[in-house]
């Protein structure tokens, strides 16, 4: 089974993408480089709480 989480811009704390992680992976948190439209550069986005 998948669980849905949003990931927040570590710069401006906008919520830009949903992804989806499995179940089993509950103790680690996803940190992606993607780019975010309000600040107009790539940065790290993390998974919210």
């Amino acid at each position: 089974m998948r669980k849905k989480v949003i990931l927040i811009c570590s710069e401006c704390l906008s919520r830009n993408y949903t992804t989806t992680k499995k179940e089993e992976d509950r103790t680690s948190r996803i940190e992606l480089r993607k780019f975010c439209p309000h600040c107009g550069k790539y940065t790290i986005h993390k998974e919210s709480k």
